[in-house]
């Protein structure tokens, strides 16, 4: 039964809420009602991919698999500009999610076939909304009182196999969800990390800022859903009686519950935007020929800031900004930058490592930029490995007065 139309999001919870009405906090769809949706707007292209895989559509009835993108984010202020109706709150958060293929398991063929892959997956157009919220992202209490629900039929949906007539014949879909549509203050709040202050710098792994920063280049991914859920329990029963600090170092910073898988990962924007402002810093650091000092005063360290802002905004026409946003990130990081910092750098053999920093660092740009870096730059993709070593080695030998842990 499709016919459900746009629920209460708090449908199965007692209103307890406070602060806000109940009744105007949350409005969602059902996450099967949405799906299926979703997938009869890809009816077309379903029967158009099985004709092109030269499949009998009358014999693909069962062994098709979904792959779902989860995303969800705050939407920031949302607030009433002018105009007088009700009072709502100022920020909201919207849960989405974007079909990104459609397998088919066939019993003669080796393997899966793709019938439909999400051209365009990054694009507002394919994300679909499943939930919208007025709640501050940072209200952890309300976030997971209203998320609840969604969690639940995603998890009675993960075991199930849904029924559904594409192109005329009932054909049964299993669902596979990814939640990787999320940035990194949300990882930490589904996932029950301290939030990104933290010494615990990483979603992805138990390092620390120390560590990390003697540390360039051998990294795994260690975290998961399951082992954050054991490190709470382990927080809230303290089995071994240590002190707060033992315990802590113990969970790596879980120290809430986690109640939504996610799967951390960085998107290009704020791969540009973390990896701008520290070359901003090495900037700075650079013009003040910090790798020959001690401990430079504030006053030292402003003057050269003010001479790199004056610099790029005679030379590049950038105008200092008070936090790193998109757009300063990419016309900073280019080579054009580079040269012009290289005029404020007194000696010839560091104006070579900043321009060899800045070619490494464009080298591989395109590949986290690129929907397909396969496809979209196969040259940059196989020589990213050996670009970041190299980029790592430069920066912990040359550079190493900031990296020395």
């Amino acid at each position: 039964c499709c016919n459900v139309g746009i629920i209460n999001g708090l449908s199965g919870w007692s209103s307890s809420l406070d602060d806000a009405p109940a009744d105007t906090i949350t409005r969602r769809f059902r996450y099967d009602v949405a799906l299926v949706s979703a997938l009869k707007d890809l009816e077309e292209d379903i029967m158009e991919g099985l004709k092109d895989s030269e499949l009998d559509d009358s014999v693909c009835t069962s062994g098709f698999s979904v792959m779902i993108k989860e995303s969800c984010d705050g939407m920031g202020d949302v607030s009433e500009k002018h105009g007088g109706g009700p009072a709502v709150p100022k920020k909201a958060v919207r849960f989405s999610f974007t079909i990104m293929s459609v397998t088919l398991v066939t019993d003669d063929k080796e393997g899966e076939v793709t019938i439909f892959t999400e051209p365009k997956p990054n694009s507002e157009l394919s994300c679909k909304p499943l939930c919208l919220t007025f709640v501050d992202e940072s209200d952890h209490e309300t976030l997971t009182a209203v998320l609840a629900p969604i969690v639940a039929e995603r998890n009675a949906m993960k075991e199930s196999r849904l029924i559904l007539s594409i192109g005329g014949l009932p054909r049964s879909f299993r669902f596979h969800f990814r939640g990787t549509g999320y940035d990194e203050k949300m990882v930490r709040e589904m996932e029950g990390l301290e939030a990104s202050g933290s010494t615990y710098v990483c979603t992805l792994c138990d390092t620390t800022r120390s560590e990390a920063s003697k540390n360039m280049v051998l990294h795994s991914i260690t975290r998961s859903h399951e082992e954050n859920l054991e490190r709470y329990e382990i927080w809230r029963k303290n089995p071994y009686s240590e002190s707060v600090d033992e315990l802590r170092d113990r969970v790596k910073g879980v120290s809430a519950k986690p109640f939504m898988e996610t799967q951390p990962t960085l998107d290009a924007l704020h791969c540009d935007i973390g990896n701008a402002t520290e070359f901003y810093k090495i900037f700075q650091d650079e013009i003040g020929e910090v790798y020959t000092k001690v401990n430079p005063s504030r006053e030292e360290r402003r003057s050269w800031r003010a001479a790199l802002d004056k610099q790029l905004r005679k030379k590049l026409r950038l105008k200092p900004v008070m936090r790193m946003n998109g757009n300063y990130a990419r016309k900073l990081m280019t080579q054009e930058a580079a040269e012009a910092v290289c005029e404020l750098v007194p000696t010839e053999e560091r104006r070579e490592a900043l321009r060899e920093l800045m070619r490494l660092y464009l080298q591989m740009k395109p590949v986290w930029r690129a929907t397909c870096p396969a496809k979209e730059c196969p040259d940059q993709l196989c020589r990213y490995s050996f670009n970041s070593q190299r980029f790592a080695d430069l920066l912990s030998s040359t550079f190493k007065y900031r990296y020395n842990g």
